[in-house]
Parts: C-alpha cells; structure tokens; sequence
C-alpha cells in the first residue's frame, strides 16, 4: 500500500469517526509517514500516525492503533489550546517537526491551515531551533527527574531510556531531521556522520548501554521480547497511556520492524526499542500477571538490563549521573550542527 493510499483511508476514517466527537477541530497526518513521498510504499513495519485536534478536552480518547481498510492507523488527541499561535508550536520539539510536515485531512475549524503555513515558514530559524533543542533537553531532565528508588526496576529503567534516546532527539532537532521513535538512533547516525561527527554516535549508544553489544546478544533479546510480548497482549487488562503498542496490530512495528533493523545491521540501534517494549511488557505482567508469568519472564528481563548496565536501581542511578555530565556535550554538538548552516533537507537557517 502507498502512503497516498494510506491517507485517504485516514481521510475517510475521519469522516466516518472522529469527525463526529465533541469538539472536533480538525485533523491531520503525523509522525515518519510524513517524510516519504506520496507513491512509496508505506513500510510493513510502520503504521500511520493521526492527529486529531479538540476543543473539548474531555471528549478526548486513549491514543490507540487500529486497522481500517488494510492501513494500521495510530490515533491521538491533542488540545487545539496547543494550537494557539504558531509560536507555542515552534518551540515544541515533538510536536513542531509533525506539525511542519503535516498533511492536513480535515480542518473543521479553518484555523490549522494559516498555522501550517506559519511554522512551515519559521520552522528552520535558528531560534525556534534552539528552543525547541532547549525543549528535548528539558525533556530529558524531567525523565531523570522521575527516577524513584521506591519504582519498580521496569518503572525506572524505562525512564531512564528515553531520557538517554532524547538525547539522539535533540541531535536530529538541530539538523531539522525527523526526531523519529523507532529509528532515532539510526537516523542521528546518519545525521552525525553527513556532519563529520560520527565519533559522537559511540558517545550516544553509551548513554543507552548498547554501544558494546553483540548481534547475537540482541537477536536474543528479540527472541525473548517475541515470546513475552505474546504473553503481556494477552494478559492486559489494566489501562495503560502505551497499550495499544503491545497488541495484536502492533506486533509487526515491536517485533518484526525490530528484526528489520537486526538485519540492516543495526543491532546496537535497535535496542531502544527492544529494551522499551520488553519494559513496556513487564509493567503489564507486574499488574495483570502476577505471579507465575511474572517470575517466568523476570530471568530474560534482568539479563536484557544486565546487558544494558542497569540491573539495579544502584546502576540506573549512575547512568543518570553519566547523562546529566553528557548533556552538555550533547547540546554543544547540537549547536555545531546549527553553526554549520547547511540542512541537509535545505531548510534555511538564520
């Protein structure tokens, strides 16, 4: 199926659905999908990734993934008061660079069009950059911040995940490419080395703990994560803000687009995502599986953050410390990157 295909499933979703919840503002496509031409073909392992903004904030619903008419699609909502001026957009790392790019499918209200046209124009000046590199790095202290010896181990090192894979974020802000998820650590790979920087990737896979991993280490950890994913999608029943990422729809983006970057080679890349998803699985087993699955799957789980050097709060600690002593460095490389004054997508920077 084509992205152009994909979308207009999106479209016609949108009219049979969300167009009819309180507070409907408007709609539009998000997320890597955005950065593909019209005619490619969306990737297996990729879903669609929607938008959808409201005036009424308690007629939002959970994010969710879906498949309607062949095309896994992800929902969220957003307020429209995030919406406000093209200012509060720019200055928002995640949302700017969706925004940027978004491919508009409905817009009720008439005011999303003027504001894509406005932040589209403004995205590449170097302040609205360097605010929203300011807001990844915010991100990442906040993460930090959440850490709590009283949390469980997954509680802990989940967070301590993405506040190590913003870094690779606030990398790929400055260089105006596409702060994606899955793929954050092959993209600013790619970035860095278009810079001359590719030493700072190491620097990078080190504050996750995969720069020394093997390939067969992380096919074993695929391994396991298929087999304790299974079990979390079956089990969940707790309400959770992730649970639509361990589902039966999503299991080709957590396992198979996983094994896709295994065989690329990007073993050490793709444990972001593996580490998150089997954290993720483990936080359902904790609440809706107590017991037996729990303490079947505990043994794959400790030998995944052993790997990744946080098998104890003690060890998460001191990844935190390392973090916070890298982020400078991590944001004088972002200031390079924007001093170079050539984007490689040929955004302006001024």
């Amino acid at each position: 199926m084509t992205v152009k295909r994909a979308r207009e499933a999106a479209r016609q979703w949108m009219i049979e659905d969300a167009s009819g919840v309180p507070g409907f503002r408007g709609a539009y496509s998000a997320g890597s999908t955005n950065w593909l031409p019209e005619e490619a073909d969306l990737p297996t392992a990729s879903d669609l990734d929607i938008m959808v903004v409201l005036s009424d904030r308690n007629a939002a619903r959970t994010r969710h993934k879906f498949v309607y008419q062949d095309t896994l699609l992800e929902v969220s909502y957003l307020s429209d008061d995030q919406f406000e001026s093209p200012d509060r957009i720019l200055s928002d790392y995640h949302l700017a660079p969706s925004f940027r790019t978004a491919k508009m499918l409905v817009d009720a209200s008439g005011h999303l069009t003027p504001l894509l046209a406005a932040v589209s124009r403004d995205y590449a000046e170097r302040k609205w950059i360097r605010l929203r590199c300011t807001n990844a790095r915010e991100k990442i202290l906040r993460h930090l911040r959440s850490i709590h010896e009283q949390g469980t181990l997954q509680d802990q090192v989940i967070a301590l995940l993405f506040a190590a894979g913003i870094t690779a974020h606030v990398v790929l802000v400055a260089g105006l490419r596409n702060p994606t998820v899955r793929w954050r650590y092959v993209a600013v790979r790619e970035l860095l080395a278009d810079y001359g920087l590719l030493h700072f990737h190491e620097t990078l896979l080190e504050l996750l703990g995969s720069a020394r991993i093997s390939r067969e280490r992380a096919s074993r950890h695929l391994v396991t994560l298929t087999q304790v994913f299974d079990a979390a999608r079956k089990v969940i029943q707790t309400p959770y803000p992730f649970a639509s990422d361990i589902s039966d729809c999503a299991r080709p983006m957590a396992i198979d687009g996983s094994l896709e970057q295994l065989a690329r080679g990007n073993h050490r890349e793709a444990m972001f995502w593996i580490a998150v998803t089997h954290s993720r699985c483990q936080q359902i087993l904790w609440h809706d599986a107590p017991g037996s699955l729990t303490q079947s799957f505990s043994e794959s789980y400790h030998d995944l953050v052993a790997d990744l050097g946080m098998p104890t709060f003690a060890e998460v600690r001191r990844r935190c410390v390392e973090i916070k002593r890298v982020l400078p460095k991590v944001c004088d490389v972002a200031e390079s990157i924007m001093a170079a004054k050539r984007p490689p997508e040929g955004g302006r920077l001024a």
